[in-house]
């Protein structure tokens, strides 16, 4: 008789349990996910995408590199990058978020999988806006919309038009990925 693998669920509250240990922790459902803490060609793309982000929506946003989306007690989830609009008030926790732009998640082999197959739409559940995927192994970005409508991967070049911008954001995919060995 087959017998049903029991997973554990857990809250957001549970999380300042867990070690300090470089990993990181997330909650999607309550099901732990587990990736190991970032390398260097990561954290270059993650740069390089916040310093097009910064420039380009200027005082009118806020771009986080730590930050979370939260659904509280169930779901916690942390983007390499996060783009809200400018607060005069802050919230006390990510949870009271009232808007949410832009996730971003930079892919590497530790953390494809999980992006991929279970953070990307999950943003958008927990109210994204839009979300995207730079996937360092195939030199891509994979983007999509709250509004519906499929996954677009592209190698080239994409546009993102923030929230009340005239203007959008004309993003060259090949120089995120530049002098960045693809076995990250």
């Amino acid at each position: 008789m087959a017998m049903p693998a029991l997973v554990p669920r857990y809250t957001v509250d549970q999380l300042d349990s867990f070690p300090d240990d470089g990993n990181r922790y997330e909650l999607l459902d309550g099901v732990l996910l587990v990736t190991p803490a970032p390398g260097v060609p990561h954290e270059f793309v993650v740069v390089r995408l916040r310093e097009l982000l910064g420039r380009y929506l200027g005082e009118r946003a806020l771009v986080f590199t730590r930050g979370a989306v939260q659904l509280l007690p169930h779901d916690h989830l942390e983007p390499d990058l996060l783009v809200v609009p400018f607060m005069s008030r802050v919230p006390k926790t990510w949870a009271d978020l009232p808007e949410i732009w832009l996730t971003v998640e930079v892919s590497g082999r530790g953390s494809r999988v999980y992006d991929r197959d279970f953070k990307h739409a999950a943003y958008h559940r927990l109210g994204a806006q839009t979300t995207w995927r730079a996937d360092m192994l195939t030199r891509t970005v994979t983007y999509s919309s709250i509004e519906g409508g499929p996954s677009v991967t592209t190698a080239d070049r994409f546009a993102w038009r923030a929230p009340g911008f005239a203007e959008a954001l004309q993003i060259d995919v090949a120089p995120l990925f530049a002098g960045i060995d693809t076995d990250e």
